[in-house]
């Protein structure tokens, strides 16, 4: 790309034109030929705006986030002046804003002047010919995280990447970029505090973070955006936690997910892309098979086969059936949702030139236009089997007929009796920022009064038709069946797609230890980016089929993701048309493991779910980096640590390693310790040897591969757990629930109280519980208190069911740590019944209560 630098510098100060007498700086620099903007607005406590913009580097016309309300009331805040300076004390925040040569915005506590973060002095705020560049310094030491989705390891630290979203089937964890993903959001975590930068626009752009040094302006970070005027919030937290539940104050908390979501998706292309047999039968075998094997699952995810067309040319055609290979599809979904599974289609934002609507579109003004042309904005498209293109139309979401013809799509698909739609292949590869987008759908109406000139690709953003997508596909689902919870699950996303979202995943990877691995970065970049439902496609999705060592190793680690499938398409120089697929029993001397690990997954569904709904009230990540809430420990600090690949907490109880190379049957794994008045207890293997250790130490956990990866749970927490089946909720009336046998009337409480003598200390848990599957769920809420002596766990429970939501259950097993043999009672004399050792040989209570 050119570079077409011009320092903005003389500036001066002036007045808002708002009504608004909050504090703020604004500033104007006029040229001979250029005049520009600069604003910074402190918003909340810890949220600040900045922008920088001229008239021809407009404002972003389609932000991700609408620039919230000023909320300062209750707020200690306090400004002072001096020329060419201001500075505001807003709570626990001091911001400075210094204008003698270029805006300086530089931010620290109020009670400690250690800056936080700081804007690169005489170079910060940089018109780049048709875009901008912000430079900020750049602290070497400092753990950087987010932007979405990018390769491992998870510290961004002197790297560069693409702000950008691309189809990279089959990619290196380690080594590509970009992925699939658009989220500008760059994290900056110290153990003093944490500051975020997040960019409004859905326009292209990069991020240095430190991996470009200069003899005279030393080390920086520079942000670079190829259109228009910058938007950007500074967002001060004392912790990740803190940050992250500020990010999604500003741009919307997870959406909740359906409980089922989070139980074993099946997949693979194959399936639904067969003539002989036809894929309705081929994926009714596949259910029977689940039956045989005695493996739950909960929904299918159907790959786009199922729309290729019949006839001369065989290529996909969205919200289309082929009526070969599924006759009558309500009738088939039916049989589907009588074994309790649900189904996702697949749906792709192109047409290609054969399909049937493609006129209807174009006459629609539906597709982007290429000015110089005059037409529509042909080019190669994936159009069947793996690899193979043809010539089509990317859909402009800006367009109200291409809005509604989606919509109308998938309520077709709806109607037919699919239960989520998954928006596969939106990462808008366009070939020209140059085409123009329609912007006559009334969601972008109030965006087009803002700026009404330019209507390129380029100002206002591929990236937005993928936030579109979403919300032309989360809204016919809602509108078709308003009380339940519209499930969509997207390849692509921006901070503004998860709105709409409810999951993600990280796309086509390949099947190697090493992608095993380097998946647990790119999930706990995801976390800390809002994208909170995430996971992988287990074994890998392109590439030569895993071991069995390495299938059950990737099964193990990932049911302790927020979301676990198995999907594929493996393709292969003799079979690029349907490709193989991992079934959970293609070896058949792993199978009672691989099954057993499934129903693990389900067994600690309540857990889950648990976290599910935290992420959704409060931001909190079910995966997390291990030194989320550990920022005082300094070993997490260390860069193996801050690398992010070989293990993380999977809430506040269970701290996750893994195996990483075949034959290895250990697993190498620090413990992260507390300070502060508390006395930390330390850990326990949950697997034989059931091992007790101390905080702060790295340790190596036995591991065989047909047993487990390193699995420790935090002396203190709780487990709660269900039957390792799959069971419905009383109260969920969909169809696919109504088939299942199993009602989730039995909870248990798996606990780890600290062992020899008496301990003061009570350990406390809360969990949450609702229908699964409503949007205004009623969520109640379980504690169980527990602490130990010499001889007995004295446990209580205390229930707060006051939204309304009563589940099935009316007992609570309280389940002791492998060789726990102490007696559990209750603290207020509730009656505790022993109720024997379960299959791990573990001693179970019961508590009535």
């Amino acid at each position: 790309m050119p570079q077409k630098e011009y320092l903005p510098k003389s500036y001066q100060e002036t007045q808002s034109q708002s009504q608004d007498a909050s504090p703020a700086v604004y500033l104007h620099s006029e040229g001979a030929k250029r005049s520009f903007d600069f604003s910074f607005e402190p918003i909340r406590e810890n949220l600040f705006r900045v922008t920088f913009t001229s008239p021809d580097h407009p404002l972003p016309p389609y932000p991700s986030v609408t620039k919230p309300a000023t909320d300062l009331n209750g707020l200690d805040v306090k400004t002072a002046g001096a020329p060419s300076q201001k500075a505001f004390e807003v709570g626990n925040v001091k911001a400075t804003v210094d204008w003698e040569n270029t805006p300086v915005v530089s931010l620290s506590w109020k009670d400690n002047n250690k800056t936080l973060y700081r804007d690169l002095p005489l170079r910060s705020y940089v018109a780049d010919g048709e875009g901008i560049a912000h430079y900020t310094e750049h602290d070497r030491n400092a753990l950087h995280v987010g932007l979405g989705e990018k390769n491992a390891p998870m510290d961004l630290t002197s790297r560069h990447f693409q702000l950008s979203a691309t189809d990279s089937f089959g990619y290196d964890v380690y080594n590509t970029d970009p992925l699939y993903k658009h989220i500008p959001l760059l994290i900056k975590a110290t153990a003093d505090g944490c500051v975020a930068i997040f960019s409004t626009t859905h326009g292209r752009g990069t991020w240095s973070v430190g991996s470009e040094v200069d003899g005279l302006w030393g080390h920086f970070k520079v942000y670079r955006q190829d259109f228009g005027g910058l938007e950007q919030y500074l967002i001060v937290g004392k912790t990740l936690k803190d940050v992250v539940r500020s990010y999604a104050e500003l741009v919307g908390f997870p959406l909740a997910v359906p409980r089922w979501a989070y139980g074993y998706i099946s997949g693979g292309y194959k399936y639904s892309a067969m003539d002989e047999p036809p894929a309705h039968q081929a994926l009714m075998e596949f259910a029977d098979k689940l039956r045989e094997h005695d493996i739950p699952c909960s929904a299918h995810q159907m790959s786009s086969g199922y729309s290729i067309a019949e006839v001369e040319p065989k290529v996909r055609n969205v919200f289309t059936w082929n009526r070969y290979r599924f006759p009558d599809p309500e009738k088939w979904i039916k049989q589907y949702h009588d074994r309790g599974i649900r189904l996702l289609t697949n749906i792709k934002p192109f047409l290609l030139g054969s399909h049937p609507d493609f006129q209807k579109l174009i006459d629609g003004n539906g597709f982007f236009k290429d000015p110089e042309t005059g037409e529509p904005g042909y080019m190669r498209l994936w159009s069947a089997g793996g690899g193979t293109g043809g010539d089509g139309c990317h859909i402009d979401f800006t367009s109200a007929a291409a809005f509604k013809w989606w919509y109308d799509g998938v309520q077709f698909l709806k109607r037919s009796g699919i239960d989520g739609m998954w928006n596969d292949n939106n990462e808008y590869t366009l070939p020209s920022d140059d085409w123009r987008v329609a912007l006559d759908e009334p969601t972008v109406s109030e965006a087009v009064k803002r700026q009404e000139k330019d209507n390129t690709v380029g100002l206002w953003g591929r990236a937005m038709h993928t936030e579109l997508m979403g919300k032309a596909s989360h809204d016919a689902l809602r509108d078709l069946e308003p009380n339940v919870r519209p499930f969509v699950l997207t390849r692509s996303a921006t901070a503004g797609t998860m709105r709409y979202s409810a999951s993600t995943w990280s796309g086509d990877n390949v099947t190697s230890w090493e992608s095993m691995r380097g998946a647990n970065a790119l999930s706990l970049n995801a976390a800390m980016s809002l994208l909170q439902c995430e996971g992988h496609d287990i074994g890998g999705f392109e590439g030569p089929q895993p071991s069995p060592e390495l299938l059950l190793r990737w099964i193990q680690l990932g049911i302790y993701s927020p979301r676990f499938a198995i999907n594929c398409f493996k393709t292969s120089p003799d079979n690029s048309e349907t490709g193989e697929v991992i079934e959970p029993w293609m070896y058949p001397e792993i199978t009672p493991n691989v099954r057993a690990t499934i129903k693990r997954r389900y067994e600690i569904l309540p857990y889950i779910y648990s976290l599910g709904i935290e992420s959704h009230l409060y931001a909190s990540p079910p995966q997390r980096w291990v030194g989320w809430g550990y920022e005082a420990d300094p070993e997490v600090w260390s860069k193996a640590l801050k690398r992010g690949e070989e293990q993380f907490w999977f809430g506040e109880t269970i701290l996750v390693g893994g195996v990483y190379e075949p034959g290895v049957e250990v697993g190498k794994v620090y413990l992260p310790r507390k300070s502060g008045d508390s006395f930390d207890y330390g850990f326990v293997n949950m697997n034989a040897p059931y091992t007790y250790y101390a905080s702060g130490q790295w340790v190596e956990v036995p591991s065989q591969w047909k047993s487990s990866i390193p699995l420790l749970a935090k002396i203190g927490g709780a487990i709660p757990v269900g039957k390792s089946v799959q069971t419905r909720i009383p109260g969920d009336e969909t169809e696919a629930s109504l088939a299942v046998t199993e009602v989730d009337d039995y909870r248990g409480v798996e606990i780890f109280p600290p062992r020899g003598s008496s301990h003061e200390t009570v350990f406390s848990t809360t969990w949450l519980e609702d229908d699964g599957i409503s949007i205004d769920a009623k969520v109640s809420k379980y504690t169980i208190n527990y602490s130990s002596t010499e001889d007995r766990v004295i446990v209580g429970f205390t229930k707060d069911e006051e939204s309304g939501f009563v589940p099935a259950w009316k007992e609570l097993d309280i389940i002791l740590h492998n060789g726990d043999a102490r007696r559990v009672v209750s603290d207020v004399g509730k009656m505790v019944e022993y109720k024997g050792q379960d299959a791990r040989g573990r001693e179970v209570y019961t508590l009535k209560y």
